[in-house]
């Protein structure tokens, strides 16, 4: 077994190899512990590259056996074994740069983008509508800018399930990566049942729902069972068929807009005049109705944290999870505000047919009512058949993201071990199979009960995303924080947010007040009475956390809120172990980059 070089911190670092082939690096008078797995052995020590291949029926029935097991010193703290097992993971890094970029583009492009919008419109109006995804879309900048800056130092397992039991507190991060699961689990048979109604689009009679709630389960269990390189192709096709019809979108937007439908004339900005730019008489019922269209654009946004949990599993992060990471800026830009006021200005908020009767009902989709509503022939089946497409990647990232943070969570001692068990193909085996099995509640459809079972299920976790990534900006903050503690610099980052800790700050301002916003519309909802089931629908997941945080403090006894700056690892779990040459590396770079001129800077800044 290869041991690690160290880490290398300068002339303070003293480094010493005890008689189990442990590293211990002392940095500022704190032990870190570092080891790596060479995943490509054998239990019995043999090389697996070196072994003839058995025929393409051996390899495959070779591929489920586990991994070597992950040896951690019984001595350690469970802090330090915790960071170790996640820094130390044996997930396959063959996720490319291309992989990244699209995931981060297209990712989070879904039925939030394509139907929740329409549920916005109607309950905010155009001006609420633009408004909503513009504040939505500063706090997602800011939030994947410093989880950029995280997942290129620590390319972990989990990356920010582990960074919030990392640099919070082990209680938060224990609460908010169960409700993250509990919102991945759930996603899946919700989003097969949404791709079985989509097909009703085309008259498709309700008997056959079972039929393709069967055929999608497959489609998307196969994907998976191909590990992280079959998902990340599949997201690959998706992500690029989804970015293609938004452009397309915006384009015919445009053209319509400006009177050159086949029907209509020039619309131009009439509907912000007539019904209006918001919904209600009033100033109190119109800012309701602002307030309402924040948690519908996080929604659409949901995801957009998959390049973190995805940088474990890449092979160059340094370079491809920053580049990934700037490219949500054109997301947000091009895709959700360009496209959205394109909306708003073709579709007045008063549009019956906005009321869908479900999340995945694709006649309540303001995109086909724009395109219909306009006389163009043919296109609204083509964009169908694009939201069943998303509808479809949704329930393919619900397995990926749910089966690492299952893995994760056991690695942090918080599941069965079983839920650890990853092999040789790099696959957190018993984690997919039980996510997968839990898709098969999506069979409900032919319940008659259906709407009621799943709108409690999405409540359980219905927040989680705002958790996350409200965990993902403290722990930026908490490692800025250990940075200085410890006296370290920003120097020893290959990739640094933009906008520094001011920008998680914000990102976390914001995030505060959609829960605030979110509880204002639970306790008195838009058009109806106040009452405890479209309260606990809507806030239901606020309490499970709270409890899971609550129960987690009695059960390990631990009352700190925060820990302490200067206590923190900021070691283990970094690819570049050599810190003087990583700075030296990195001045090169930005030695290079200022030569250039200032169109590439600029180009470099953004993209």
């Amino acid at each position: 077994m290869e041991t690690s070089p160290g880490i290398n911190v300068g002339s303070s670092s003293i480094e010493n190899k005890n008689e189990k082939g442990h590293i211990a690096t002392d940095v500022e008078q704190k032990d870190t512990y570092s080891i790596d797995i060479d995943t490509n052995f054998d239990p019995d020590g043999s090389s697996r590259e070196d072994q003839p291949s058995r025929g393409i029926f051996g390899d495959f029935i070779d591929s489920f056996k586990p991994m070597p097991e992950i040896k951690v010193d019984p001595n350690w703290t469970d802090e330090q074994k915790l960071t170790y097992r996640t820094a130390k993971s044996p997930l396959k890094q063959e996720l490319k740069g291309r992989h990244l970029t699209f995931l981060a583009i297209g990712g989070a492009i879904g039925t939030g983008l394509f139907i929740g919008s329409g549920t916005a419109l109607r309950t905010g109006g155009a001006g609420g509508l633009v408004i909503g995804w513009c504040i939505m879309g500063t706090m997602i900048y800011s939030m994947v800018m410093a989880l950029g800056e995280m997942a290129v130092v620590f390319p972990v397992s989990g990356s920010f399930n582990t960074y919030a039991s990392r640099f919070i507190d082990e209680s938060f991060g224990f609460a908010t990566n169960m409700n993250y699961m509990l919102q991945n689990l759930v996603v899946l048979p919700l989003e097969i049942v949404g791709a079985s109604l989509t097909v009703n689009y085309w008259g498709t009679a309700h008997k056959y729902n079972d039929g393709f709630v069967a055929l999608f389960w497959l489609v998307i269990v196969i994907i998976n069972f191909f590990g992280v390189r079959g998902y990340a192709e599949a997201e690959f096709v998706f992500s690029f068929i989804k970015i293609i019809t938004v452009l397309g979108f915006i384009i015919l937007g445009i053209v319509l807009t400006c009177g050159g439908g086949p029907v209509g004339g020039y619309i131009g900005g009439k509907y912000w005049h007539d019904p209006g730019a918001f919904v209600g008489e009033t100033t109190g019922q119109q800012f309701k109705g602002v307030c309402s269209v924040f948690v519908t654009a996080a929604f659409s946004f949901s995801g957009s944290e998959l390049i973190g949990l995805a940088s474990a599993e890449s092979a160059e992060p340094r370079k491809s999870v920053p580049a990934a990471a700037k490219q949500v800026f054109w997301r947000i830009t091009l895709f959700y505000i360009i496209s959205l006021t394109l909306i708003g200005c073709l579709i007045p908020y008063t549009d019956p047919r906005l009321i869908g009767s479900s999340s995945a009902d694709a006649t309540a989709s303001p995109f086909v009512i724009a395109i219909v509503t306009h006389g163009i022939k043919g296109l609204p089946s083509v964009v169908n058949v694009v939201i069943l497409i998303a509808v479809l990647s949704v329930g393919n990232s619900a397995i990926y993201m749910c089966s690492r943070t299952l893995a994760s969570l056991t690695e942090q001692g918080s599941l069965p071990k079983i839920f650890g068990y990853i092999d040789r193909r790099g696959r957190p085996l018993f984690s997919i199979i039980f996510v997968s099995l839990f898709g098969l509640i999506a069979f409900v459809a032919a319940s008659d009960k259906e709407g009621a079972v799943f709108n409690w299920l999405m409540a359980l976790s219905g927040l989680s995303s705002l958790f996350t990534w409200g965990g993902i900006c403290i722990s930026h903050i908490q490692f800025r924080r250990a940075l200085r503690a410890q006296g370290r610099g920003t120097d020893e980052l290959a990739f640094k947010s933009p906008l520094g800790v001011w920008g998680s700050i914000w990102g976390l301002s914001i995030i505060i007040l959609v829960f605030i916003a979110q509880f204002y519309v639970a306790v008195a909802p838009i058009g109806d009475k106040p009452n405890a089931s479209d309260f606990f629908q809507a806030y239901l997941s606020f309490p499970i956390v709270l409890a899971c945080y609550i129960g987690h403090k009695i059960w390990k006894k631990n009352w700190k809120l925060f820990k302490n700056p200067k206590d923190l690892d900021i070691d283990t779990g970094r690819r570049d172990t050599d810190l003087e040459l990583l700075k030296q590396e990195i001045a090169e770079e930005k030695r290079i980059l200022a030569s250039k001129s200032w169109p590439i800077r600029v180009y470099h800044f953004w993209c």
